[in-house]
């Protein structure tokens, strides 16, 4: 099951807040070849994991921009894939290297749902100056994208906030994490986060991004379809808007 938690606040009181926790893991087939998060060799502004299978090379499920542009995906479960939809990776890919706000390119997605099989999409605009965005649509919900309100929320193979059981403890555990953040320090709250989400999945990761637009994206992914061998890396930056 792939799995999103994160906790939004555009204008946290405390200094020691974070304006974004995000946790998310990724549990795609092992045998579909991907890259490691890094930033990306034709736009450096961009930072993420990518797909390498054929016919849908280039797409990714998570990335961040220096500019302030996050995306994430998961798919929709559905008991029959459609094997001439489009890839849904291009969905997060495209919205990291276009200029549309978060709302305006999920309504552009919108209109052109029908051509995937069935996913989830976060979008969202993070800046220091104007405030922080987050907006969700999927393409097996409601016709139109929505403007989230601060909180906390879990997003998995089904809609946003579909209260399957996995879900709902592993929100739980997110959600305790978060209430200890301001206290922890940084290296010690990403190992907690990490144990929040199923260490056999392929691939984890954590973004978090401070009072002051810094960002710190870690990802720990399985090496060889080995449980027992993983790697992590970690990226830092500062927001540019």
């Amino acid at each position: 099951m792939c799995i999103i938690f994160f906790k939004f606040d555009p204008r946290p009181v405390s200094k020691n807040a974070y304006r974004l926790i995000l946790a998310a893991n990724r549990d795609e087939s092992y045998h579909r070849p991907s890259k490691l998060a890094d930033f990306w060799e034709n736009n450096s502004e961009i930072l993420s994991g990518l797909d390498m299978e054929e016919g849908k090379a280039g797409g990714t499920w998570l990335g961040i921009s220096t500019r302030g542009k996050l995306g994430a995906l998961t798919n929709y479960l559905q008991p029959r894939q459609e094997p001439d939809a489009r890839g849904r990776g291009e969905l997060v890919s495209h919205f990291l290297t276009s200029d549309m706000d978060s709302l305006s390119y999920l309504k552009k997605v919108s209109t052109e749902g029908h051509l995937y099989n069935g996913f989830n999409l976060i979008a969202a605009d993070l800046s220091t100056a104007k405030g922080d965005v987050v907006c969700y649509y999927g393409n097996r919900g409601e016709p139109e994208p929505i403007v989230l309100t601060p909180g906390t929320y879990g997003l998995s193979n089904a809609l946003l906030e579909t209260p399957w059981k996995k879900l709902c403890f592993g929100k739980q555990l997110f959600t305790e994490a978060v209430e200890r953040s301001e206290s922890l320090p940084k290296d010690i709250l990403v190992t907690q986060l990490l144990e929040v989400l199923n260490n056999e999945e392929a691939t984890n990761t954590i973004i978090l991004v401070d009072a002051d637009g810094h960002v710190t994206f870690t990802e720990r992914s399985m090496l060889d379809k080995d449980t027992s061998c993983w790697e992590t890396n970690t990226y830092e930056f500062t927001l540019q808007s």
